[in-house]
């Protein structure tokens, strides 16, 4: 038991950790932009269809928010942690911001890391309590579907991003998103070991194509509703 919570705390475990558990909210964020893209290529109906499904799920919908709450807070602990021990082990910060290049791969995207990690963290708190916790059948956001009254998820989604403030605010957190998963993605597999040295341009170039393509995609979502009302 000592030696493998050694392990765990040590520098190789805990960057094992950040980047397993990074990978596992990437597919998150990979799934819920598809989540979010019924908004658009579908109707009111389908959508509150799907999220009334999620919710139905019960016991078992806890269990799985339970274990994506557990990684994601299992991703920030390890990441402050090898966060502090970076400054610990340079306590003087670079005097320029720039990408490096091969091999060590430094630019804005790794050095703003736990920047960019803080605010994203703020982020989720406030969607989560937006959309989550916001007003539901009881508050009059209700559709009936086959006789069966379910919550109007997409109504809520339409007035919170008819707002300039969130959608300012939804828009410049995920530029955040995109620059925190364009080092992240390629430096989790590192972590993980499993790099091969001739691949790591490949996984890079990838993982900033993702990155891109992933930020892209939910700032289009805002501003298309924003624009044209969402097709309300």
């Amino acid at each position: 038991m000592g030696s493998t919570q050694s392990w765990v705390w040590s520098s190789l475990g805990k960057k094992f950790l950040m980047g397993l558990s990074g990978l596992a909210l990437f597919g998150f964020v990979a799934v819920h932009l598809s989540e979010n893209l019924i908004l658009i290529v579908g109707t009111k109906t389908l959508y509150n269809q799907w999220t009334h499904t999620l919710e139905s799920l019960g016991p078992l919908l806890y269990l799985i928010e339970l274990g994506l709450t557990g990684v994601f807070v299992l991703h920030i602990v390890t990441g402050i942690s090898v966060w502090l021990d970076k400054r610990r082990a340079r306590p003087t910060p670079y005097v320029k911001v720039a990408n490096a290049g091969p091999p060590s791969r430094k630019s804005l995207s790794s050095v703003t890391m736990i920047i960019t990690g803080a605010v994203l963290l703020l982020f989720v708190i406030v969607h989560v309590k937006t959309f989550k916790y916001g007003p539901g059948i009881a508050e009059g956001y209700v559709q009936s579907i086959d006789g069966l009254e379910v919550r109007d998820l997409h109504r809520l989604v339409l007035e919170t991003f008819s707002r300039e403030g969130y959608v300012i605010f939804y828009v410049a957190v995920m530029v955040f998103l995109g620059f925190h998963l364009g080092h992240g993605f390629w430096s989790a597999f590192q972590s993980l070991g499993a790099m091969n040295p001739r691949l790591t341009p490949v996984s890079y170039g990838l993982g900033v194509f993702l990155a891109i393509v992933i930020g892209l995609g939910f700032i289009v979502l805002p501003v298309w509703i924003y624009v044209t009302g969402g097709g309300a």
